[in-house]
């Protein structure tokens, strides 16, 4: 990390997090922010779920929500880009304050609710998006909506032209009864209707599904069955946590979804149970937790086709992006694995 980067850090987290984080875009879209382009290597190239990556590293949702910095955030050096979550109509969210940081943790917690400018914003942003870079959006539901299944599937029908994968996510702590979506039934409902509308678009791209790391062992067996069955192309394990466990923070009391290193353990775990279930059948991203290159090979031993991250960067600036990878890099060519797909699992 530069001097100047630490510094900007610094009077970062000297103001509201929310304001924080909407200066920290501006500065990105100004130019303010050293950027070191693409970041690949024969070793760092993927492919997940026929997407050609130039690494594993991908974005989160939730730092990009409305994408009005795709330019900047494509020459960051990230494998892939997931922007939103995006819901049919615009919505304000939930009353501020609503992102919390928890410095003792290197943690955050958030109850935003899905706050957003709406499908059709989105759809005119993305239909100029910077060519080159892979670029995929997280779906949601309208918080009022009397059929979130329709949600979806009207987000992806509005947005998906102009994308390279969509994620359903079902996960969010911070939209009442949506983490209901994952049951079994619902959740197989709601993925047919994606993947018709998916069907229709003139360019096929792949559909993910992202879940919670609050889940039984029989709850990700469902899952995994689901996924299977419905042909969905892979999953993102996991969201943000409603687990307090080992928090030091004063902020840990505050409602909403934790994400950030606690999160680590418990994400991997589902992530390897996932794994398991599937037989590495279908492609997984590993995200929760993810602020070291040794992290990211963790996930991808644990069953990770390509891991995200977004906390880290709160507490590690853009150039953790960087670090990360080339740490990784380091690692894979320290076990003698010529390309990450050969690491994938590999702990199990």
């Amino acid at each position: 990390m530069s001097r100047l980067e630490r510094i900007g850090l610094a009077a970062m987290r000297r103001l509201d997090p929310e304001l924080a984080h909407g200066l920290a875009l501006r500065a990105l879209t100004a130019g303010l922010v050293p950027l070191p382009g693409p970041i690949t290597s024969p070793r760092l190239r993927v492919t997940l779920a026929g997407l050609n990556l130039p690494n594993p590293l991908g974005l989160a949702a939730g730092m990009d929500k409305n994408a009005v910095a795709l330019s900047p955030l494509a020459r960051a050096g990230f494998g892939f880009l997931e922007v939103g979550a995006v819901t049919p109509r615009p919505q304000p969210g939930n009353p501020k304050p609503r992102l919390f940081r928890l410095r003792e943790d290197r943690a955050v917690i958030n109850r935003f609710g899905f706050n957003n400018d709406g499908m059709e914003a989105m759809a005119a942003r993305l239909a100029a998006r910077p060519k080159g870079a892979v670029i995929g959006l997280n779906l949601g539901a309208n918080k009022d909506s009397p059929d979130r299944t329709e949600d979806f599937a009207r987000v992806l029908a509005c947005c998906g032209p102009h994308l390279d994968f969509a994620t359903v996510n079902v996960s969010s702590p911070n939209t009442e009864n949506l983490r209901d979506l994952q049951g079994k039934a619902a959740l197989e409902a709601l993925l047919r209707s994606v993947l018709e509308v998916r069907d229709g678009l003139a360019r096929r791209i792949p559909v993910f599904v992202k879940i919670a790391p609050d889940l039984t062992e029989a709850d990700i067996a469902d899952i995994a069955e689901v996924a299977g069955q419905t042909g969905i192309d892979a999953i993102v394990a996991t969201n943000t946590t409603l687990s307090r466990e080992g928090l030091r923070s004063p902020h840990a009391v505050e409602a909403g979804g934790l994400s950030g290193a606690p999160l680590f353990e418990r994400s991997t775990s589902v992530l390897a149970r996932l794994f398991a279930e599937t037989g590495g059948r279908i492609p997984l991203v590993g995200v929760g937790g993810v602020g070291s290159g040794a992290e990211a090979y963790a996930k991808i031993r644990a069953g990770a086709t390509a891991v995200q991250l977004y906390t880290a960067l709160v507490y590690g600036g853009l150039s953790l992006v960087g670090e990360i990878l080339r740490d990784l890099e380091a690692l894979l060519a320290r076990d003698g694995v010529s390309k990450v797909a050969e690491a994938v699992g590999a702990d199990l």
